[in-house]
């Protein structure tokens, strides 16, 4: 019996130091991005074998612009669209979060009963609505796989505050405009800028930034569908909110 706990000790303390060392390793390579720009994201490089997989071939545009160099209209629309709070929260909004739970909740209530309903008929898929903000979306990108568990989501907010507090507001928008996926192998802001519009990143118009801000939930599938009305009225919306955003 001793020998079995001391098994279990020894075990978890491995764990442990194995745990320590991850969060020390996220916490170097954020501390890295103060100085030096991250080549690819872990999300990047999972759409880089997926593409090369699907296609035998990979098609790719992306180009790193300064913060300065890309656009202030893009800001504002990408944090209106994305996380209005975003130079007031400290990388978690949790209030966010509840407001998504309770409309997911909500969502799939709504689907049961449907099914209740009509137990012939096949469940209808629930929307997912998210809560995360720009930090959380670009810790997730940056190290983390797409899986939906307690653990990546624990993992995605220390690293979450990491970036907070060693990069801060501007560095973290930077990272992800020029990070964040716009089509398919189309990543940042200068590539979206050219691949939809023509234009280097800095010369958007606030219109066409809006464009692009509202495709960034599902940029892949709103690439195939540019002009459908729904991409029109969220631009709308979203065009008129930019003046009320505060830019880091």
């Amino acid at each position: 019996m001793r020998r079995m706990l001391d098994w279990a000790w020894r075990l978890i303390a491995l764990l442990l130091v194995c745990t320590l060392s991850l969060q020390l390793y996220f916490l170097a390579r954020v501390a890295l991005m103060r100085v030096i720009d991250p080549q690819s994201t872990t999300f990047q490089r999972s759409q880089a074998w997926r593409i090369t997989l699907e296609t035998g071939r990979l098609p790719w545009r992306q180009a790193w612009r300064a913060y300065d160099d890309i656009s202030d209209h893009l800001k504002r629309a990408v944090i209106a669209a994305e996380d209005a709070s975003f130079a007031e929260h400290d990388g978690v909004d949790w209030d966010a979060i509840e407001r998504a739970w309770e409309r997911n909740q909500q969502a799939l209530e709504r689907a049961e009963r449907l099914a209740r309903r009509r137990p012939e008929a096949a469940m209808p898929p629930v929307r997912i609505v998210g809560g995360s903000t720009i930090t959380q979306q670009l810790a997730k990108n940056l190290f983390l796989s797409g899986e939906r568990s307690l653990l990546r989501k624990g993992q995605e907010i220390v690293i979450t505050y990491m970036l907070e507090h060693l990069l801060g507001k501007r560095r973290i928008l930077e990272i992800y405009l020029n990070s964040v996926e716009w089509g398919e192998g189309v990543f940042g802001a200068e590539a979206a800028a050219q691949h939809y519009f023509g234009v280097p990143a800095d010369r958007l118009t606030p219109w066409q930034a809006a464009r692009l801000a509202v495709m960034l939930p599902a940029p892949r599938r709103y690439e195939q569908r540019p002009h459908s009305a729904y991409l029109q009225r969220r631009a709308q919306t979203i065009l008129a909110r930019m003046s009320a955003v505060t830019l880091p």
